[in-house]
Order: structure tokens, then C-alpha cells, then sequence
């Protein structure tokens, strides 16, 4: 379960880059660039496909539900966040959306085999409560009645993750390179809604375009396998947990880069959030004890 985990939480690092790889891709309009880069995550299940394997790949008759919830997850997921952030402002609409660790953590009290605990819970909190100082950058937040419709498209988004999360984890034998026609469904839906919604922008230079393969061999490629791998055989109040990492790495690596600059609230959150991800992981790092559970 460790190592799953683990794997699961490498999704988390690569989402780490994505608002890195995004703000170098240029102009590119949001359901174009999801359309490309699920392309090329499509092409990275294939690619996965071609390494030899130590054990054989048994075929597993997928349910229909399995497809209905890993379409409607990944693109379903990407559709009501570009559509909160159009209705909403970012701050505001990306802390709602930001609700999926937090959910995921209490919505595992009712899968089987699970058993939600305090420290679970608390280590979300605490996780919360750093995302929140690095999305509103130490400030308040302002949510007005106008953008209630922006508001609720970014609930329904943070909705749509956790089941999909919480779900995937109910069919343990369907494989994870069934995320590969996830991916290719999720480009064809974008492509879609591009076509039906915005202007096209390509990216303009060298840079720009290994930014877009960046995010599709990454944030938006690998890490939904590595998600998929995780929540499936990883311990996912942990993972729930954890998640709340990407958003200050995140803002780490653009420090790192020149583009955001280090302050106290960002020390702050990075406290908050990597105590409650100690926390949360209580059990798997220094084994389990009823007796304080």
C-alpha cells in the first residue's frame, strides 16, 4: 500500500508544474490546450503500453460504468473548472474547487474496507487552511451573490473529482491503462467545446509548445495514471491528505523560477500543509496505534 501511495502522491508532484507549464504555453485558450494535452496523454498510455511488462496483462471485461465515470471524471473535472474561472474570480473559484482533497478524505468513510479517523480529518483541515493562504496570497476573500453561478460550477467541479477519486477505487482489477481512452475521450470532448466556444491560438513559439508537451506529458498526461494507480491501491485518506501539497509546491517552484516571490504566508501555509500531511499519514509512517485512534 506504501508504494501505491507513493505512486499516487507523484501525481501529485506533476501537478505541481502545471500552473508553470500553463503560464509559459502562452495565449492558448483553455479547452484547446486541454484538447492537445490530453492528446499527448493518450500518447503516453500508448507509449506505456509498448514496455515490456513482468507480468502479463490480464483482459478485464470493463463495465459501462467504468467508462461513465472516467470520462465523465476527467473531462467533466477540466468543463466546470474552465467554466467557474469565466464566471468567477480565479482566487475565489479555485479554493472551491480546491474542496476535492478535504471531500476525499471524508467521502472514504463510506467505501469499504475504510475507516475514517481524527487525524485524517484534522491533516485535511490543516491542509485547507494552507491552500487557503497561498491562493488568497494572505488576504481575504470576497465571494459576491453575482458570481454564485461561477461559485457553483467550481463546487460542482471539486464534486466531480471526488467521486471520480472516490469511485475508481471500487474497481481495483480494471487496469490503469484504461485511463489512455479516458485521456483520448477527454481530447475529443475538448476539441469539441473549442470548436463551439473559443477563437483558436496556437502557441506562438518554440518555448510555448514545450510547455503544452510539458503539461501533456506530465500534469495533464502521467499524473492522471499515477492518480488512478494510487486511489486505487494507495491509502487514499493519505492521498486526500496530501493533495493539498500541489498547490504550494506549486507556488515553490514558481519562486524558484522568478515568477512568484517568497513571503511569511507562504511559509506559513507550507507549515500548515506539510503538518497535516504528517498527520493524515500517522498511521502508514509510524504504524497504528487503536489505542490514540
Amino acid at each position: 500500500m506504501a508504494r501505491a501511495t507513493l505512486i499516487g502522491f507523484l501525481a501529485v508532484a506533476m501537478w505541481a508544474l502545471l500552473a508553470l507549464f500553463t503560464d509559459a504555453s502562452g495565449q492558448v485558450p483553455p479547452f484547446l490546450l486541454s484538447a492537445i494535452c490530453f492528446a499527448i496523454g493518450t500518447l503516453v498510455g500508448l507509449g506505456a503500453r509498448l514496455v515490456p511488462s513482468a507480468k502479463p496483462v490480464e483482459k478485464v471485461l470493463i463495465p459501462a460504468s467504468v467508462w461513465v465515470v472516467g470520462i465523465a471524471g476527467l473531462f467533466g473535472y477540466h468543463f466546470f473548472y474552465f467554466t467557474a474561472l469565466r464566471n468567477a474570480p480565479a482566487v475565489e473559484a479555485s479554493l472551491i474547487a480546491y474542496l476535492w482533497p478535504l471531500l476525499i478524505v471524508l467521502g472514504s468513510a463510506l467505501m469499504p474496507g475504510e475507516r475514517l479517523r481524527w487525524f485524517h480529518v484534522a491533516g485535511a483541515a490543516l491542509g485547507l487552511a494552507g491552500t487557503f493562504l497561498i491562493i488568497s496570497k494572505g488576504g481575504r476573500l470576497s465571494f459576491e451573490s453575482r458570481y454564485a453561478f461561477g461559485y457553483t460550477m467550481a463546487a460542482v467541479c471539486a464534486l466531480i473529482w471526488t467521486a471520480y477519486s472516490l469511485l475508481s477505487r471500487r474497481f481495483p482489477a480494471v487496469p490503469t491503462s484504461i485511463v489512455t481512452w479516458f485521456c483520448l475521450a477527454t481530447a475529443v470532448l475538448s476539441l469539441a467545446c473549442h470548436l463551439a466556444l473559443e477563437e483558436t491560438i496556437w502557441p506562438a513559439t518554440t518555448g510555448q509548445w514545450l510547455a503544452v508537451v510539458g503539461l501533456g506529458l506530465g500534469p495533464v498526461g502521467a499524473a492522471f495514471y499515477a492518480w488512478d494507480h494510487g486511489v486505487k491501491r494507495g491509502n487514499i485518506q493519505v492521498l486526500g491528505a496530501a493533495s493539498y501539497a500541489a498547490p504550494l509546491l506549486s507556488t515553490l517552484i514558481l519562486i524558484a523560477a522568478g515568477a512568484a516571490t517568497a513571503s511569511t504566508h507562504i511559509l506559513l501555509a507550507c507549515l500548515l500543509i506539510t503538518g497535516g500531511a504528517v498527520l493524515a499519514a500517522k498511521s502508514l509512517l509510524f504504524g497504528r496505534s487503536p489505542a490514540a485512534e
